[in-house]
């Protein structure tokens, strides 16, 4: 489809309808980089401002996100992450036909900040098994979560989740055969400049918070965890 300058149909729009029609028959796939803005222009024959006024009105309307230093990308479809008693990361994602992954970041022993002790009902500074891991699917990572746990109880759960893949199958191994949501606080913020590296996003979008306490059979709180989602990617949903 090529340009035309005396139709009555600024340019810009021409160049963003000939985008939007390209984004939705697939030409240019979820996830796809877009060609860079010195490359549209060339193609369309137009500055590289026309260029920008179009693909801004496409950010709009939800279909392209830019990433500050990488590109101008496809928005995927958003993933719905459901909150409920037994909230499972791998779970969640086979639901909707995804794959799912966790890749370990780092794993350590350590005292309990305040918030950390208040959440185990542990006192401050007691020790913790500190779990750090990435969530993935099909090859676009959507989280980063910290998790702990109550030493000695969960000695070697680390090494046990970077075997397994799953915090479900490690807490069995250590002796704990189910255990539920007892409380999830939700919100949101900015990421730090560590979060946006590690979750290969822009610091000018949002995160989604979840601060999650699990209990096993009798009550007892195991597990605090901290996960923040690309809020481009994920949206939650509580399970009533």
């Amino acid at each position: 489809m090529e340009i035309t300058r005396d139709g009555g149909i600024a340019v810009w729009r021409q160049i963003q309808q000939i985008l939007e029609g390209q984004i939705r028959d697939h030409t240019f796939k979820p996830g796809a980089r877009l060609p860079t803005e010195a490359e549209l222009a060339k193609r369309f024959l137009v500055n590289r401002h026309t260029v920008r006024q179009a693909i801004a009105r496409l950010e709009e309307r939800g279909l392209l996100r830019t990433d500050q230093g990488r590109g101008t990308f496809v928005q995927e479809a958003v993933i719905d992450y459901q909150l409920s008693r037994k909230t499972r990361f791998s779970e969640n994602l086979s639901r909707q036909n995804r794959g799912a992954d966790r890749v370990m970041l780092d794993t350590a022993d350590m005292p309990a900040s305040a918030e950390v002790a208040r959440a185990l009902r542990l006192r401050r500074g007691a020790l913790v098994n500190y779990v750090l891991c990435a969530g993935e699917t099909d090859g676009r990572r959507i989280s980063v979560s910290a998790h702990y746990f109550p030493k000695p109880r969960f000695d070697g759960i680390g090494p046990l989740v970077a075997e397994t893949k799953s915090f479900t199958k490690s807490v069995r191994r250590l002796g704990v055969e189910e255990y539920t949501r007892q409380s999830t606080r939700i919100l949101a913020k900015m990421p730090t400049t560590e979060e946006a590296r590690l979750l290969a996003m822009p610091r000018n979008r949002p995160l989604i918070v979840t601060e999650g306490i699990n209990v096993d059979g009798q009550g007892t709180r195991i597990e605090f965890c901290l996960s923040k989602f690309v809020g481009d990617l994920v949206q939650v949903l509580v399970e009533h």
